[in-house]
């Protein structure tokens, strides 16, 4: 599968980059691809193309905040969760994208 993802938290450092880390880890050990962005206090880092995101299956949003440019996501599943279920619990997250 492959999928994108965006994380974001409010103050936009630590977690904002844990989350990100422990999507990559679940997507590889799920088999799956994936590119995340992050939106921290450094502005959008790793942004997702609009090809991209037209190329993937599904879109996890792992966010405190709202996601800036969403509506490049408009025709795109999205499962929304929050930063820290993103870092203590990321098979659970794919798991749920296998139902």
């Amino acid at each position: 599968m492959k999928i994108v993802a965006v994380t974001a938290c409010p103050t936009g450092i630590a977690h904002t980059y844990m989350a990100a880390e422990q999507l990559a880890k679940a997507a590889k050990k799920f088999g799956h691809t994936i590119k995340v962005e992050t939106q921290g206090s450094m502005g959008i880092e790793n942004e997702i193309s609009q090809a991209e995101v037209d190329a993937a299956d599904v879109a996890i949003f792992a966010v405190g905040i709202p996601v800036l440019n969403k509506d490049r996501f408009a025709k795109i599943k999205v499962l929304e969760v929050g930063v820290q279920e993103a870092i203590k619990k990321p098979d659970a997250i794919f798991e749920q994208l296998g139902k």
